[in-house]
């Protein structure tokens, strides 16, 4: 009784978030409870979409409501506290929305840690116990928890798929092995799989062999880029350079003819005195 009440506690004061003890406990306006941090996380994921709503409920508030500490429930959980009640342990919390919930559990079900080929279902860390515990359960294949467990049981024998057809690519059953599957190039699922994973690692290092040849390519074409633009760029300042070297010769060719102030002074005094010998002289 006092192990039940203590779990009620603990799923009375926990918050639906972060599915640990209440810390800081607001209440929204639709009367749940969440602790300070979490709800508002939550809400500022939605202050684009400007509608906030409860987690629990889905109720919406606009505009987002102001969270007051709700005194009374963090003074209980306090003394809680002080009482020996803690947080649920890692393999105690509820199961979430992303979370392989235990087939065993009623009412909330907790998360499941292990799943079962063989009874083609999930348990949670208690209801998990017997198969560690009992005889009858312990050639039972244990997996990690899924929600597809009905994928690995032939649907003709309804005996679990240990074994992977080579011929037909498909996983079957030792049945399968014997019956429409006899002759076949057969392994166990488990060596189908290691080869399986064996390939892809292959593949995976062929893969960044290749993004590292391509990048190291792009890097050489980019240098050859950059250099194309360098000799670009000095052909055309040489171009320019010629067309600038030309036209001022072009201006010189065309200037008239500029004499000193002597010169013209000895030009008038002779054409003065015998115009025709100027004449030839020039």
């Amino acid at each position: 009784m006092t192990q039940k009440a203590v779990q009620l506690d603990r799923e009375t004061f926990s918050c639906s978030i972060c599915l640990d003890l209440l810390k800081d406990p607001v209440t929204t306006p639709c009367g749940h409870s969440y602790c300070t941090n979490c709800i508002n996380n939550h809400w500022d994921t939605e202050d684009e979409k400007r509608i906030h709503s409860c987690p629990q409920c889905r109720k919406s508030f606009t505009p987002r409501p102001e969270l007051l500490k709700n005194t009374m429930l963090a003074v209980l959980v306090e003394q809680l506290k002080k009482t020996g009640l803690q947080a649920a342990p890692a393999d105690l919390c509820y199961a979430g929305p992303e979370d392989v919930a235990c087939d065993v559990c009623t009412g909330r079900k907790l998360r499941a840690v292990k799943s079962c080929l063989q009874c083609v279902a999930s348990y949670c860390e208690k209801h998990l116990q017997p198969h560690y515990e009992s005889a009858a359960f312990k050639k039972h294949k244990l997996v990690e928890p899924s929600e597809k467990l009905l994928e690995n049981i032939c649907s003709r024998h309804d005996e679990v798929m240990k074994m992977f057809c080579r011929t037909d690519q498909q996983c079957i059953c030792y049945l399968c092995s014997v019956d429409e599957h006899k002759g076949h190039d057969t392994v166990s699922a488990a060596a189908e799989r290691t080869e399986r994973q064996r390939e892809l690692e292959g593949s995976r290092h062929n893969i960044q062999q290749r993004i590292q040849d391509r990048e190291e390519y792009v890097k050489l074409l980019q240098q050859e880029v950059e250099a194309t633009q360098l000799i670009r760029l000095m052909e055309k300042r040489r171009s320019d350079v010629k067309q600038q070297v030309r036209s001022q010769q072009e201006t010189e060719k065309s200037a008239p003819v500029q004499f000193s102030p002597l010169c013209t002074e000895f030009f008038n005094y002779f054409y003065l005195s015998d115009p025709l010998n100027v004449v030839l002289v020039l």
